[in-house]
């Protein structure tokens, strides 16, 4: 197998691309109805992509009514490329080899551990030694999710680990020859549930952890803001004067809506220790009624961030991807039950499809989107 090695293609190329992608099994007379080129141009190019290894002939199709000759089909070839995908959380990283289409080659996870600017790099260079190509199919693209603003590849904001005082993006472009991307983890799970998992064009993906952000995703793009910004939710303020932010604010929705603070406030409660989505549902099993508040107080209030998230920017979905929410879908209906503005009244409401994997998976569709020069990429396979 031969590719250009991080060739950008160009316009009439990924037209192509996103045929075959699109319609699985498809000849060139489609192709060429389909995207309006010529047979000849369609002829040339797919010889071109035949060669790279980014598509092959699958088999005869059947003759038109006309009779003549049965057409050759052509299908994507998702095992021509590999794409690194990493999520660095302020206490964990995660970290995938994947094919073009998100099938997993090799993974690793860490948990409990420092993640901090001087021990960041030393554990992604250890990731991505585990993660190791066992072909010779070549790496196209490695994305990396940063848990906080993010804007063109440069770390601007990080609330709760000192990652924005690392140029992390020259240090990783000076070390590999591949490309690099870096991104805020909300984005990243938001184009993820865009490329692999949904098939509406509009949709905001808002991300439950230490903290609160949405990824809005229109038509494949990202709408990340001038300065890189937009969606950061869980800064808005819910209770003016209310607990101080390490954004500056006072109130913010995080402060009281996060799992973090779920978890913290149950295990003041509850006199636990440590408290972690699995420990909320064996107190939800116990009908605890001390967990049952508070994930019904979690559930109002989450709801307001939704609610203003809606008649901002008008999706047809809205994906919350919450280990919380995945264990207790009637929180879900819940949440419903608050939205009553009209502006929400066509808007879905649902769990992550892609879960805690998420975030892995945008930034394979980022990797995968830059190096087929596919912005509308769509492959729901999962």
């Amino acid at each position: 197998m031969f590719i250009n090695k991080y060739k950008i293609r160009e316009q009439n190329e990924s037209l192509i691309l996103k045929g075959i992608i699109d319609h699985k099994n498809i000849s060139r007379a489609e192709l060429a109805a389909l995207t309006g080129l010529n047979k000849a141009s369609v002829s040339s190019i797919t010889k071109t992509l035949l060669e790279d290894g980014l598509i092959f002939e699958t088999g005869i199709g059947t003759a038109s009514t006309q009779g003549g000759r049965k057409p050759i089909l052509l299908q994507f070839n998702p095992k021509a490329a590999l794409i690194l995908s990493f999520d660095i959380g302020i206490d964990y990283i995660k970290g995938r080899l994947a094919y073009l289409d998100g099938e997993e080659v090799l993974s690793i996870q860490k948990k409990r551990i420092v993640v901090s600017a001087k021990t960041v790099l030393p554990l992604l260079q250890a990731s991505i030694e585990q993660l190791e190509p066992p072909t010779d199919v070549l790496i196209v693209g490695m994305c990396v999710a940063i848990h906080g603003v993010v804007n063109e590849n440069n770390i601007v904001f990080t609330p709760y680990y000192d990652l924005d005082t690392l140029d992390l993006y020259d240090v990783l472009s000076e070390q590999y020859d591949f490309p690099v991307f870096i991104e805020n983890e909300a984005n990243l799970a938001s184009l993820g549930e865009y490329v692999f998992s949904l098939e509406s064009n509009t949709l905001v993906s808002l991300s439950i952890h230490s903290g609160i952000g949405a990824g809005i995703v229109d038509c494949g793009t990202l709408q990340k803001g001038q300065y890189g910004e937009a969606g950061e939710i869980g800064h808005s303020i819910l209770y003016p004067n209310g607990k101080k932010c390490p954004c500056g604010n006072h109130g913010c929705l995080e402060q009281y809506a996060s799992n973090s603070v779920l978890y913290e406030t149950l295990a003041k409660t509850k006199g636990l220790e440590f408290v972690d989505s699995s420990v909320v549902q064996k107190l939800v099993a116990a009908n605890d009624p001390n967990t049952l508040q508070a994930l019904a107080e979690n559930a109002f209030l989450l709801s307001v961030g939704i609610n203003n998230i809606i008649t901002i920017y008008d999706p047809e979905v809205v994906v919350i991807n919450s280990s919380v929410y995945r264990n207790n879908p009637t929180l879900l209906h819940m949440i419903r039950e608050h939205l009553t503005s009209r502006f929400a009244r066509n808007v879905q409401i649902q769990n992550s499809r892609l879960g805690s994997q998420a975030t892995l998976y945008g930034g394979i569709a980022l990797c995968c989107q830059n190096f087929l020069n596919i912005q509308e990429l769509k492959m729901r396979e999962i």
